[in-house]
């Protein structure tokens, strides 16, 4: 495991948009946040305003990106712009070596997912599944709770989440230490049968996801199920899903009868209701770090993601 240093303020962080192409408004909207509130500088990746189809610049566009930021000596830290789609596209030709010389914070989420498991499994490097830029920090209701998750990357801070933030369900009893991995489901489904396929044995996994139906999570769990992530896994973090109404009348199970099947029979701790992913308030987590997973204090405790 290998803990990126702290920000302090004064740091450069730069930005990269990885998958799909940020919206530029909410973009800038975000840059006071980061100068005036955290202190930090930027740095604008020379692609993230470049556009090919439905992609944030062709491949090797963002890729540079990304070798620059980590190689840059005067960044000190990387944030997502946004996700959408692509970084599953990029995971192949990044030079690893790269980030693993020069480890630093790496922030997003959602698409990011694909970067995040890569990355980790590559280099060992502790990377944190948190809000974006453009998708979040720079929309006019991003609140206060989600802005002071990123405190977390100025002094090393142990996450302690319990009802107090959120009601929390339990879907099977136990309680497990482990490192946690994981965030958006569907990503971590596309990883299989890749050479970046999510390693989940002895480890906490965490899936959220955001506007999918209920079948398609159900889908999801099954193909992660069959592939043996489930049974490998110490413990189950259910984080958001959010927009999972049917877009036409018909039936349907609920999200919960869809929980039920998959989790109340294990003999392993799965707790749902975290507000972690496609939501607000958004409680960003370092991966790759230890953390205790517990029904019987209805708590999730993750250890601090910075040095």
């Amino acid at each position: 495991m290998i803990r990126p240093k702290r920000l302090q303020k004064g740091d450069t962080v730069g930005v990269v948009a990885p998958a799909s192409p940020p919206d530029l408004k909410h973009l800038h909207q975000a840059i006071p946040f980061l100068n005036q509130q955290l202190g930090l500088q930027v740095k604008i990746g020379a692609h993230v305003s470049s556009k090919y189809g439905y992609l944030a610049g062709k491949e090797q566009e963002r890729i540079e990106d990304l070798h620059h930021m980590f190689l840059d000596p005067e960044i000190d830290g990387i944030i997502c712009a946004g996700g959408g789609y692509g970084t599953g596209r990029l995971v192949t030709e990044i030079d690893y070596s790269i980030i693993k010389e020069n480890p630093k914070v790496f922030w997003g989420y959602s698409d990011i997912t694909f970067l995040h498991t890569a990355i980790r499994q590559q280099t060992g490097l502790v990377t944190f599944h948190g809000p974006m830029l453009s998708s979040d920090v720079g929309i006019e209701n991003f609140d206060e709770v989600s802005k002071s998750m990123f405190q977390q990357l100025f002094k090393p801070t142990a996450i302690h989440y319990t009802e107090v933030k959120s009601p929390l369900h339990i879907h099977a009893e136990g309680e497990a230490t482990g490192e946690v991995v994981g965030g958006n489901l569907s990503l971590l489904v596309n990883s299989i049968g890749t050479p970046f396929e999510i390693d989940t044995k002895g480890k906490l996994l965490l899936v959220e996801d955001v506007g999918e139906e209920p079948y398609r999570i159900d889908s999801f769990f099954n193909q992660l199920k069959m592939a043996g992530k489930f049974n490998e896994a110490i413990g189950i973090i259910i984080g958001d899903f959010s927009q999972t109404t049917p877009v036409k009348t018909k039936e349907t199970l609920s999200l919960s009868q869809v929980f039920d099947h998959y989790f109340t029979s294990m003999n392993k701790p799965v707790l749902s209701g975290f507000k972690i992913g496609h939501c607000l308030p958004h409680y960003a987590v370092p991966l790759g770090t230890m953390a205790t997973l517990s029904s019987t204090k209805k708590s999730l405790v993750v250890d601090a993601g910075v040095n």
